[in-house]
């Protein structure tokens, strides 16, 4: 099981905590919505990187992304209806494979065995989760949430020990630091972290396999630094700002005097 993709259709509830599991494991995440990028609440976020089909057609967008991902979770609070149904429909259809996890049924540690498996033997890279809007299920985003963030966390682990996001790479160095390093650091000024050592950068960057193929954590230092392309050293940099950015707030106390 290694996932490289998240999709959905980026509605409430269902769609939308798998995208943004996604977000926050630092894998890529996408799928097509309806023209107009329309959820039952307004307007889906610009922080969703989505495609627009050509009409506000729900139908369409839900067929798009079925065929364009390897394999479809369906999530449910209780029996399949509306747009779920349709889904289930579509998958058989062009024979995807398509598992179905009833959160009422099953517990989360069952739910994310089961969907492990199932990742495993179908050898799915690029998932698409659909299920219910939040409107027809105030608990589903929780329950999907909780669900896929486990089942990416367990994604990462089958690619290696690198991490697959910013906040992992942070978690990291600081586990590697003394107390004096986090405190050099955390006393540095804006244009030193602006401009860091070559040295740092380089570890960096061999450190977490950015110059390896580590895509989930490039594309997590592309959100984190709010830029549409990084090379391996420009996305360390994003990575060492964020520990400036940690260490600054957890030791900026021990400073005042």
């Amino acid at each position: 099981m290694s996932i490289k993709k998240i999709i959905s259709g980026g509605q409430t509830g269902a769609d939308q905590a798998a995208l943004d599991a996604a977000i926050e494991m630092g894998v890529p995440h996408g799928g097509w919505v309806p023209l107009g990028r329309m959820t039952e609440n307004g307007r889906l976020s610009p922080r969703y990187n989505m495609q627009e089909i050509d009409a506000i057609n729900y139908d369409l967008r839900t067929e798009k992304n079925v065929t364009d991902s390897d394999g479809t979770l369906l999530f449910s609070s209780g029996t399949l209806k509306g747009g779920s149904l349709l889904t289930k429909k579509l998958a058989r259809k062009y024979l995807k494979p398509c598992l179905h996890i009833d959160i009422e049924k099953k517990d989360k540690k069952e739910a994310i065995e089961i969907i492990k498996s199932w990742l495993d033997v179908r050898k799915i890279e690029v998932l698409n989760v659909a299920g219910p809007r939040a409107s027809e299920s105030p608990v589903i985003y929780d329950a999907v949430a909780a669900i896929m963030k486990s089942v990416l966390h367990l994604s990462a682990e089958k690619r290696g020990r690198h991490p697959a996001s910013v906040t992992e790479a942070v978690d990291t160095l600081i586990s590697m630091m003394t107390k004096k390093e986090m405190f050099t650091i955390s006393r540095f000024s804006e244009a030193d972290i602006t401009h860091p050592s070559k040295d740092l950068i380089q570890f960096v960057t061999k450190r977490f396999g950015l110059d390896d193929g580590n895509e989930p954590l490039m594309q997590s230092c592309m959100f984190v630094g709010n830029s549409e392309k990084l090379n391996p050293e420009g996305a360390s940099a994003v990575i060492v700002r964020e520990l400036w950015l940690r260490l600054h707030e957890t030791h900026r106390l021990r400073r005042v005097k």
